[in-house]
This record gives structure tokens, sequence and C-alpha cells, in this order.
């Protein structure tokens, strides 16, 4: 891939630094890169994804907002409508220079960021978030020691990520003025949402609220490793690589060049699933009606380890499952459950080591699976509740004759 440097001016005629990573092949698509509030373009996490995506195929755009990094402008006067306005800036440039960017990703803030511009831009086909708040409100958090000293004084000087900023009354009028839903509500663009529930920086919970607001088509993707800022090279590339397979879903560029694509495939129902390959070892895109997901196999069987492995995913089923039909009867019959944890594991084993297997073949698969329950239940209850766990649908089906049939499209 290339490294470009790009300048260019927003609105009010500040020049913006920003690198363009280029695909050494053909590239299919152009896309901009939003940095978090307290980051600069050269972020690992921009950094990372940027030239992870590159190599897949798109160009993207990582710039500095005003006033941040090797941008000109005062970040004392910028406030979140800036931001707003330096990625319209940003799109602007690509329209001109290149070809106008069809998917935008941010990272925290330009999470927010990206989520309220991308209306504005009738050539953004998709939209991701990385760990970003629901709304820009959410950063006043950050400050919350120096809001009544900035309401007072009009200005503060606060500590953020080991570096001083100073933020004026306006910047934080400014953050309440998107503290709506609304717009995620009117977004009418594909949405990608990753989260990690470690994330101690902006909560989960934000990202419930995204995709709680969001209409159709959206998808969420746990970062369970993660740390806010994306700070591993693994993790980033995990984003990239689940990011290009699920963006395929929605560019016109990728659609075009595969009949085979999405674009030609008959809306799925409910109850249907597609596997396809995203490289010719073991990772691969699973596709339902309304979601996607990636499965592979471990690095020390020759995966890349981009996702879960197919019995993880097995025992996945069974334990949601398992934990849905738990909640449903704890509700039905006003038990007090607080919490319910199924942890589950699949081993093959010899058929006298598994007292309650008929079958005489030499090995069976055994799933052990734990239920936790926290809560005040008696004894009683929580018999019953183990009950109730055997009769949850999946579990019903994986011990039920199974017949699979194998045919050949046309």
């Amino acid at each position: 891939m290339v490294s470009k440097k790009a300048v260019f001016q927003n609105k009010d005629g500040d020049s913006l630094s920003g690198l363009l990573e280029i695909p050494d092949h053909q590239t299919k698509n152009y896309a901009i890169f939003a940095h978090c509030f307290t980051c600069s373009k050269n972020s690992r996490a921009a950094g990372f994804v940027a030239r992870a995506l590159a190599k897949l195929g798109i160009a993207v755009l990582r710039f500095d907002f005003t006033g941040l990094g090797n941008s000109s402008g005062e970040f004392s006067n910028t406030n979140f409508s800036s931001n707003i306005q330096d990625l319209i800036a940003a799109a602007e440039f690509l329209e001109a220079k290149f070809s106008a960017p069809s998917l935008l990703i941010g990272h925290s803030l330009g999470g927010a960021a990206v989520l309220a511009a991308a209306q504005q831009m009738q050539s953004v086909k998709a939209v991701v978030t990385i760990a970003a708040p629901a709304t820009a409100s959410h950063v006043k958090g950050l400050f919350v020691e120096s809001h009544q000293e900035i309401m007072e004084n009009n200005t503060a000087c606060v500590q953020l990520g080991g570096r001083s900023f100073t933020i004026k009354k306006q910047f934080v009028e400014d953050l309440e003025k998107y503290n709506s839903l609304e717009h995620i509500q009117q977004l009418n663009k594909a949405l990608l949402i990753f989260h990690s529930p470690l994330d101690r920086v902006v909560s989960i919970d934000e990202a419930a609220r995204i995709y709680s607001a969001a209409r159709h088509p959206k998808s969420f993707v746990s970062l369970d490793r993660a740390d806010h800022l994306l700070s591993r090279s693994d993790d980033a590339q995990y984003v990239a690589t689940v990011l290009s397979a699920w963006a395929g879903q929605y560019l016109d560029e990728f659609n075009t060049e595969d009949p085979g694509s999405a674009a030609t495939e008959p809306t799925l129902n409910e109850g249907t699933v597609i596997v396809k390959e995203i490289d010719q070892n073991f990772t691969r895109e699973i596709i339902t009606a309304n979601h996607r997901l990636i499965s592979d196999e471990p690095v020390r069987v020759g995966g890349a380890d981009q996702g879960v492995n197919p019995y993880e995913l097995l025992l996945a089923a069974l334990g949601s499952c398992t934990s849905m039909t738990l909640r449903m009867y704890a509700n039905h019959k006003k038990i007090d459950v607080q919490a319910i944890e199924v942890t589950l594991q699949h081993s093959r084993v010899h058929t006298d080591d598994c007292a309650t297997c008929e079958e005489q073949e030499t090995l069976v698969d055994k799933i052990t699976r734990t239920i936790k329950l926290t809560g005040q239940l008696d004894d009683q209850q929580r018999s019953r509740m183990l009950e109730i766990a055997n009769r949850c649908p999946v579990h019903k089906t994986l011990e039920n004759q199974i017949y699979i049939e194998t045919r050949q499209a046309d």
C-alpha cells in the first residue's frame, strides 16, 4: 500500500492534515476514519485499521481534526459541530481528488461524529462505530470535575489522556445539542457497531443505545479482549477483517465486481443462514436475515482466530437458548433470579466414562453445561430451574435424531 499525505481546508479556512492509505492494487472504495477525542490521525487504532483496510482494497483517509495533531486552527475554538464540518470537508476533498467516500468509520467521539455527519453525505452507504458513545453529550463526563469552572469562567484547562486541553463553555453547550438519538433513528445507512465489554471509558451500554435506536440493516460485534483505544494490533486487524466482510454487502463497488455477491442474493428469511468464504483458509462470514458474524479456527490448527470456531458456535446456540428459556420461566413464575450464567464445554469421551450414555460406541460427544443462578432461590426452585434448562428448544434438537440433507445448489 502507499501512504500519501493529504492537506485540505475546512469551511473556516484552516488546513487539515491527513494521510490517505491507498491499496497497491485496485481501489474498491474510499473511506474516512474519524479519530477519538484525545487522539490524532496517528493513533494506533487509526493506523492499524486504515492500513489493514487498504490491504483489502479500501483506501482510507485519516486526518487530524482542527487544532489537533498537524492540523492548523485552535482546538479551544472547536466543538462537536466543527468536527462534523471537518468530516464534510474531508469527504469533499476525496470527491474532488479521487472518489466520494462510501464508508465512514469513527472511533469513540469520532464514532458519534460519523453518525451525525453521515446523513449529510449521499455517497455514504455504510457507517462503522468503534467504542463510540450514543450521543456527543456523553463526552462531558470526561471533564465533569471541571464542568462548574467551565460554566462559570467560560473556559478551563483539563487533563485528558495525559494531555492538556482548553475547554470552553461553547464546547459544552454544543455537545448538549447532540443529546438526542433522533439522528441515529433517521440514519438510513447500513450500520456496524464494534464495542468491548471491557471498555472503561465508554460503557458497552452506549453500544446498546445506538443499536436500539438504529434501523436495520445493523450489526453488532463484541471486541471481547480489546481496550477502549484498540491498542493491540490483533484487535485492530480483527476489526478490519470483519469490517471489510460486512461492508462488502453494502458498497456498490464490491457488489458490482462479484455477480454472486449480496446484491443478487434473495432476501433471507428468518431461520436461513448463509456461510461465505472470506479467505481460502478458515475465516468465514455468517449471514442471517439481519446480522453478520465471523467464524474461524484457532491459529494452532491453521486458522487466523478472527472469530469463534464452529463448536463454539454450537455451544453458544445451546447456552443462549438455555439462558433465554430460564429467564422466561423465572419471569413467568416471578422467581427472584438476578442473573443467569451458563458455561459450556464440549469433549469427546469414551462410552465407559459417560454414565448416562446408552450407546455402545467407543467415543461419544459430551457437552457439560454448568448453570449459575444469582438471586434469592430456595433449593426446590434451583432444582426446578435445572429441569427447565433441559427443555430449551436447542437442547431438545441436539438430543433428537437429526437428519442432515446435503444437496448441490443449482
